[in-house]
């Protein structure tokens, strides 16, 4: 499905590599990183360069500084973090591509590390303008992506940088292509897709396409209310998207047609008020009353999801069961994770609220796979090319 030069192909001892990461990482008030599973994840392609003597040149972003300066988003904490993580010395200079950074670039010896300040101080990253891309490019040999989660932006070092130097792809984004690629084109049998979230409108593309390449199809959350209302069953006061409905029904029938079996929630946990302390009682579909709102999926449908999970080869799950965030109303979600676990079935997990979750339950490290670019691999799911990717060489021949 992809076949993209990777570090493999080129010879770089002595080649300033200009390495696109996504160390764009959790951070908690007090300025320190809460996660750095995305750091963790492309150690082997940092390790991997070092060992060839590559001269490397590390670039991210981190949040949303609006292309300006902003001590809140300095990668300085993730590059003293990052030389904790590698052992080794990490040279700052508390710019992108000032005259002090170009200064180290020159004086770098073969396996040297030099982080750049946050790419997104600049605005013509996010506008991937040529000049800030040429301003990169001119201190470096080649440019190597492996920030896989945002291979959906097209932004001047993902896109706008390849058209100036030669380019390929690290170790994790090689990684989730494979993954994903496995996924779309040759899963292994039953595939289960497990859906939840809130907004259908978020996910049309995905859940069409799902529809296409899926055996069965369970949907939680409350993404669940909008479907059960398409097909005639009031839901109270769950949130809903009415405007989506006709969709939900145009999706019914799509899988009707392709022979997807979509299930949805046979029992609900519901509560009248949207809080962690509410009162709540567990009903049956059709049961609803004006003021119930559907918070979790109840203990038949765990039961009956898992089953289905049980039988599964490939799962690839995204969104939540329930309001997870409130210790109350997880236990649907945790209940299906802890299936995707005893499975034994290749597991990905893709999007943030399904990895969140995953790791609120100590669960992360537990399945096959955890996606560190929630938009980007649903992206990718969904059929859509992502700039990222499609900018990279292609091997010769492919």
């Amino acid at each position: 499905m992809f076949n993209k030069l990777t570090v493999r192909d080129y010879d770089l001892k002595g080649q300033k590599v200009l390495l696109r990461v996504d160390f764009n990482v959790p951070m908690n008030e007090e300025g320190g990183i809460s996660s750095d599973k995305r750091m963790v994840e492309t150690l082997p392609t940092i390790r991997y360069l070092m060992e060839q003597g590559a001269k490397i040149i590390i670039c991210s972003h981190l949040g949303r500084p609006e292309g300006k300066p902003n001590p809140q988003f300095s990668l300085k904490p993730i590059a003293e973090h990052l030389k904790t993580l590698l052992k080794v010395p990490v040279l700052w200079t508390g710019e992108i591509t000032g005259s002090a950074t170009r200064k180290i670039v020159r004086n770098m010896q073969n396996g040297d590390i030099l982080m750049l300040e946050n790419l997104r101080f600049d605005p013509g990253e996010e506008e991937n303008n040529m000049e800030f891309a040429k301003k990169l490019a001119s201190m470096s040999d080649v440019f190597c992506n492996d920030a896989f989660g945002t291979m959906h932006r097209a932004h001047a070092s993902t896109v706008g940088i390849t058209k100036l130097l030669p380019s390929c792809i690290g170790f994790l984004v090689e990684k989730e292509l494979q993954v994903f690629g496995n996924l779309l084109e040759n899963p292994k049998r039953p595939l289960v897709v497990i859906l939840g979230g809130v907004k259908i409108k978020d996910k049309i593309n995905l859940i069409s396409n799902l529809i296409n390449i899926a055996d069965t199809i369970l949907v939680g959350g409350a993404m669940a209310y909008t479907f059960l209302e398409a097909q005639g069953f009031a839901t109270g006061n769950s949130t809903v998207e009415r405007d989506r409905i006709p969709l939900a029904k145009l999706l019914l029938d799509k899988a009707e047609k392709e022979g997807t079996k979509m299930i949805f929630p046979i029992d609900h946990v519901v509560a009248e008020e949207f809080n962690f302390i509410a009162d709540s009682k567990v009903i049956v579909t059709g049961d609803f009353h004006r003021k119930d709102i559907g918070m979790d999926i109840g203990p038949k449908t765990i039961k009956l999801f898992t089953a289905e999970i049980m039988n599964a080869k490939t799962i690839f799950w995204n969104g939540p069961m329930g309001v997870f965030e409130f210790q109350k109303f997880e236990k649907g979600t945790k209940k299906i994770a802890e299936a995707i676990v005893r499975s034994g079935a290749v597991s990905i997990v893709g999007g943030g609220d399904s990895v969140s979750a995953l790791q609120k339950l100590g669960m992360d490290k537990k399945v096959t796979h955890v996606s560190t670019g929630g938009g980007a691999s649903l992206q990718l799911i969904e059929g859509d090319e992502l700039p990222g990717i499609t900018a990279i060489m292609d091997k010769v021949g492919a």
